[in-house]
């Protein structure tokens, strides 16, 4: 039987031996986290005493997009356009896997009522879904005789089943994301909009095409308004970097409008990014991706219902997407270039995806 004093030697060893790997493995957070910045102090308890963590990183991921929570399988899955790949994390043990490859470029990744997985893929140009028995299914790749650009993000209204997406075109711009159209136009196949697909009736319909280049979209909670973020500021030169909402109206948009001005201004001087992933929460708040404005800007701005930016997560990387996830839908996943961070928050996300 082991004598006291060698118990007592075998404890300290295990004690320093916590230490260490844990001193080496992360530096703890101070709360409130610093990079959770709060600028309206009604939202101060919308997160509290949480890190911001870096779940994945990996020099040869290139571009960490569209990330989604399938709440049937109880995980995480986003797509790295430029390798052509989706990845899959599971909460319960931080693993992360291949999940998908190839993925046709994919972008924007979202679950229906269903649980199927439907993805927007700039390679083929085309929205689709994947079936439970390993078919795929093509949802839509034209409209009105004409290929789609390169559909970017889309949403499931579940007492529907509609599918609304947007399609801006950045994966027909550019091989690195997709494939290089030969027209020479920033809207290579139709003038960039938003559609909705008619999934009762198979049929698809232009809701919008009254903004720049449509790329991140979301529903209010009460699936009363559309947002979409408006990234067009990247090749029209009269294009303001915003966030737009609309009424909807049956099966319709109306009432087109700014939400937010994604200009802000930092240590006294101003600063034009974008939004391009956005999500809603349970009480309203618009979640949106924040990037290409350097430190202080880059990372996740929060919006209330009037349009006011209210917080900001600050991320070292160009935040290109968000989702909320988990069993209780109050984990925010952020896809940031070369990396994926989340954060637990004091709100849920308003929709299932």
């Amino acid at each position: 039987m082991p004598q006291r004093r060698d118990l007592l030697k075998a404890g300290l060893g295990l004690a320093a031996a916590a230490t260490t790997l844990t001193s080496a493995a992360y530096t703890p957070a101070r709360y409130p986290h610093t990079d959770m910045i709060t600028h309206d102090p009604s939202f101060a308890g919308f997160i509290g005493n949480t890190p911001i963590r870096r779940l994945f990183t990996n020099p040869d991921m290139y571009w960490a997009e569209g990330p989604a929570w399938s709440g049937w399988g109880n995980y995480l899955v986003w797509s790295d356009i430029p390798n052509n790949l989706q990845y899959r994390y599971l909460a319960e043990d931080n693993h992360v896997s291949v999940f998908r490859r190839p993925s046709n470029m994919s972008n924007g990744n979202t679950f229906d009522t269903e649980g199927r997985q439907i993805s927007f893929e700039h390679l083929t140009r085309r929205v689709t879904r994947y079936e439970p028995n390993g078919e795929v299914t093509v949802l839509a790749d034209s409209y009105d005789g004409k290929s789609l650009n390169a559909p970017n993000d889309g949403v499931i209204h579940p007492e529907t089943g509609d599918l609304w997406f947007s399609d801006p075109g950045y994966g027909a711009l550019g091989r690195y994301e997709g494939t290089e159209a030969d027209t020479g136009s920033v809207a290579p196949y139709q003038k960039e909009a938003i559609y909705r697909i008619d999934m009762q009736r198979g049929r698809m319909h232009k809701v919008t095409d009254e903004i720049f280049k449509p790329n991140g979209v979301c529903f209010s909670p009460d699936y009363k308004k559309l947002y979409a973020a408006d990234t067009g500021f990247s090749h029209y030169p009269n294009a303001t970097p915003e966030i737009r909402v609309w009424d909807i109206d049956g099966d319709k948009l109306k009432n087109g409008r700014t939400f937010a001005s994604m200009v802000m201004e930092v240590d006294g001087v101003q600063r034009t990014g974008g939004a391009d992933g956005i999500r809603c929460d349970e009480k309203g708040y618009i979640w949106a991706s924040a990037g290409w404005a350097g430190a202080g800007y880059d990372g996740v701005h929060i919006f209330n219902p009037d349009g006011d930016r209210v917080a900001q997560i600050l991320l070292p990387e160009i935040c290109a997407n968000v989702a909320f996830g988990g069993p209780q839908r109050n984990r925010l996943f952020m896809c940031a270039s070369q990396s994926l961070y989340a954060v637990y928050t004091h709100t849920r996300g308003a929709h299932f995806c």
